[in-house]
């Protein structure tokens, strides 16, 4: 039998001895890596192991400061990711950066427009985005706008714009971050075609079930730093843990075995009937004090509209909301902090941090709101109370003057769950709060829940993995098709039977609708 392309064939892309360095600071230090043609191949390791910085390299975003990019065997310089792209190597990150005015044909095509006679020929615009997007299995109208599509459709319009161009390398950057179970799989069986098509592929994600089920080999970097390459088949998912982390994988031991149920007491917040356009069709809730409630649901299930709906975001269509037992118009995000119940999105880059700001700014913005401009907090109090976040919360690096983009999005969520507390809310409501981060930063954040459950503050946690929501949630919130279906205590209740609940399969024997 024959060895498959990629177990065979020379480097089609190559890294050796990497090395950058931001002022003091060394980002990279002497790494080496190889991508075959037509294989697929993980970067795994913690936020600030050093993955994006390769990745920026590799894509011509930053310039080695020591080391070499050879690409077909020969030396390459890669002056900007436009140079990098016109030599074959495309790129889609986890935060999508496509022009939401634009049509998704513009979109598609952006940058390299068909021209006749000098002028942008749309009807072949139209045909090459019909072209990409069908090899993807999408059907989209290519001259509706992009910004009127759900985050997962425009992840799919990002993904066929890089496979629309004569593509040798394709990074793939967390691709599958707002994509439901059906549209992985699309992404897969395209990912497979590209692959027996010679292409190589590089596959950024913190999903482990999804590096084995697509990955050759991974490659594991720490610190900055090389730990070595591996062929997945070869490689169990505990020691890729622990490679990860540098310490024994009982960082993510479940939650649930340490966690002090809350006394059962009051609700501090109730929904009842709550209704908001065509994703949240009914959803009745109660939140007791210090109780986490995880919601778990497929993407466009409801999850979303509901944390929006509870905190001011959106206005319900229908169903009313009360804290401490009375009706609260939560009319605006301002409104529901009045309140003590705060909101976390999850899109941390465009409703969360302001990347250009320092970490203080960052942290004491949403206080410095709610008291106005006439009561502004002292430079003195916003550095005490910043510092100290920084310290609670062990967010690194402990700079609260350094720009907050600059941190690893481990981090950077860190800063905005201090900014929350910074308002002593009662509640907080958590969209999505490790998409897209390492295995150690998500089990640091899941730990940091279950501290301040104890302390009595309560949570609302949304996550699409559901070993996540088992691992923090003391009763677990089923949605499905917009209807918050059940009602479910986590305790002893495994990843399996709660896939079943949300696909809507079985219901656990006492299980409660909610």
């Amino acid at each position: 039998m024959m060895e498959p392309m990629s177990a065979v064939a020379p480097p089609l892309l190559e890294v050796r001895g990497a090395t950058v360095r931001f002022g003091v600071e060394t980002a990279l230090a002497d790494v080496d890596f190889r991508l075959r043609p037509g294989e697929v191949h993980s970067l795994m390791g913690e936020n600030g192991a050093g993955k994006s910085t390769l990745i920026k390299a590799i894509t011509g975003a930053l310039r080695l400061d020591d080391g070499d990019i050879l690409l077909d065997g020969r030396p390459v310089r890669f002056s900007s990711p436009a140079d990098a792209q016109a030599r074959g190597i495309s790129t889609v990150y986890q935060e999508i950066d496509l022009l939401p005015n634009l049509t998704v044909a513009e979109n598609i095509s952006l940058g390299r427009e068909p021209r006749h006679f000098g002028v942008i020929d749309h009807r072949e615009m139209r045909v090459r985005a019909d072209t990409a997007l069908a090899a993807l299995g999408v059907d989209v109208d290519p001259a509706s706008v992009l910004s009127s599509h759900p985050l997962a459709v425009q992840q799919l319009v990002a993904i066929a714009r890089a496979v629309s161009t004569e593509v040798k390398v394709l990074v793939l950057d967390e691709p599958t971050s707002s994509l439901d179970a059906d549209e992985v799989a699309e992404l897969f069986r395209v990912i497979r075609d590209l692959k027996a098509q010679g292409i190589a592929i590089v596959f950024v994600s913190h999903f482990l079930d999804q590096v084995y089920e697509i990955c050759d080999r991974v490659t594991v970097l720490r610190g900055g730093r090389l730990v070595g390459e591996y062929g997945t088949k070869e490689l169990l998912r505990i020691d890729l843990v622990e490679k990860m982390l540098g310490a024994a994988a009982d960082a993510l031991a479940p939650l649930g075995q340490r966690l002090v149920e809350p006394a059962e007491g009051p609700s501090v917040l109730s929904a009842r009937g709550l209704a908001s356009g065509p994703r949240l069709r009914e959803a009745d809730l109660d939140i007791a004090e210090g109780e986490v409630i995880g919601v778990a649901g497929l993407l466009g299930s409801g999850r979303s509209e509901l944390a929006r709906s509870l905190t001011g975001v959106d206005r319900p269509d229908t169903g009313d909301v009360a804290i401490d037992g009375e009706v609260a118009r939560l009319a605006s995000p301002r409104e529901a902090i009045r309140r003590r119940v705060a909101y976390s999105s999850e899109n941390r880059r465009t409703e969360g941090i302001i990347g250009d700001l320092s970490v203080l700014d960052n942290i004491t913005l949403a206080l410095q709101a709610q008291r106005g401009i006439f009561h502004r907090l002292s430079t003195a109090r916003r550095r005490e109370l910043a510092t100290s976040w920084v310290e609670a919360l062990h967010i690194r690096p402990a700079d609260i003057d350094r720009p907050v983009a600059t941190l690893s999005g481990g981090n950077q969520q860190k800063v905005l769950l201090a900014r929350l507390l910074a308002l002593s809310p009662r509640l907080i409501v958590l969209d999505e709060p490790t998409r897209g981060i390492d295995v150690g930063a998500k089990a640091e954040i899941q730990r940091l829940v279950g501290e301040l459950s104890d302390n009595g503050l309560s949570i609302v946690y949304i996550s699409a993995e559901l070993d996540e929501v088992l691992r923090v949630a003391h009763l677990v919130a089923v949605m499905r098709d917009g209807v918050l279906a059940q009602i479910v205590p986590a305790v002893g209740l495994t990843s399996d039977a709660l896939l079943a609940l949300v696909a809507g399969h079985t219901t656990p024997e006492g299980g409660g609708g909610g």
